[in-house]
């Protein structure tokens, strides 16, 4: 069984419904660590030897998180900037890695039409994540499509849950 880091950044857990299902759904898992960055590192001082410790355990690396302006939270980001150094994560002698799976779970408030071309947005998820996807690529990861749920703010109690049991089944897929 293949063992998952789910790097959770989320500011305002406490007020998000449909992460909070999400999260209960995997967080108890056997072979997931749940890892919640805003909990860990309420003053932004990321331990970057231990982060490092925790990728190289792992087989699937899961950037869970919010849309947020287009991208992630400011604690996500800064992770990737410190965590994901050169000669480690990626350049000449940066294979730390490399061949391990990665992606995204994301939630937006927006629905997906307002996710396309011709949507307010302008474009896909998929076009906002290829910062995500290079740098996988970067660091010699193999990058899968996102486990996403949009228009979180229209859905129901219940269909928020059968989102929470999809990405548990998409876990497990992953685990195989």
């Amino acid at each position: 069984m293949k063992k998952v880091l789910v790097l959770f950044a989320h500011p305002k857990y406490e007020k998000s419904r449909a992460n909070m299902v999400l999260v209960n759904h995997i967080k108890n898992k056997e072979g997931v660590t749940f890892h919640d960055l805003y909990e860990e590192y309420p003053d932004f001082h990321i331990d970057v030897p231990l982060e490092k410790k925790l990728l190289k355990e792992h087989d699937v690396i899961i950037w869970h998180h919010p849309m947020y302006w287009y991208s992630c939270p400011p604690l996500l980001k800064q992770w990737i900037d410190m965590v994901l150094e050169f000669n480690w994560a990626y350049g000449p002698n940066g294979r730390a890695l490399s061949s391990k799976v990665c992606l995204n779970a994301i939630t937006t408030g927006g629905s997906k039409d307002l996710y396309c071309t011709q949507g307010i947005n302008s474009y896909t998820i998929t076009e906002f994540l290829r910062p995500f996807e290079q740098t996988a690529n970067l660091c010699l990861m193999n990058y899968h499509k996102p486990f996403t749920v949009m228009g979180t703010y229209k859905l129901t109690d219940d269909e928020l849950e059968v989102y929470g049991a999809q990405y548990s089944s998409f876990i497990d897929e992953l685990q195989s």
